[in-house]
């Protein structure tokens, strides 16, 4: 009996050591808030889907239409469908900071970069929101004008033709 007493001891000290091993599991999964291609018109332009983060819906979708243009710039669009261009349009080292003056401007609230960017493409309910206590992200489908926004950056000579 006594015999048995330990070994039932030990079990629950081996289950108890066990079970505060293991892995944590996480209640909420990991979400890439990359943009990524739904597709490309004829006319040159690329839909995709953005991610923004703002404290309101206004501000996250505002935000999402900047880091659609701002993939387009700077980083190329390599998610989602292999039509979008991967290759960015502004392929030179550094030249968001080498231009800031010009970007800052250019992606300011109510900036030139909302000639550039279209939401026709959107269709009702097409939204994805997730938040925190502090901030909302939505996504959006917003169509990013690419090769008039080639031609806008070539005529102020950011872009050699």
């Amino acid at each position: 009996m006594k015999y048995l007493f330990y070994t039932w001891k030990l079990g629950c000290l081996l289950l108890l050591v066990f079970a505060g091993c293991s892995s944590k599991k996480s209640v909420s999964s990991y979400h890439s808030f990359e943009s990524e291609c739904l597709g490309v018109e004829l006319d040159g332009s690329e839909t995709l889907r953005a991610w923004g983060r703002g404290k309101n819906r206004t501000d996250a979708i505002e935000q999402a239409k900047k880091n659609a243009v701002r993939d387009v710039l700077f980083k190329g669009v390599a998610a989602g469908s292999r039509e979008c261009s991967v290759r960015p349009l502004v392929t030179e080292v550094n030249a968001q900071e080498r231009y800031a003056y010009y970007f800052n401007d250019f992606f300011r609230d109510g900036g030139e970069y909302l000639k550039y960017v279209s939401m026709e493409d959107k269709k009702t309910n097409s939204d994805m929101k997730t938040s925190n206590k502090t901030q909302i992200s939505y996504s959006t489908t917003v169509r990013v004008l690419r090769s008039q926004l080639q031609q806008k950056l070539i005529e102020d000579k950011i872009l050699k033709p």
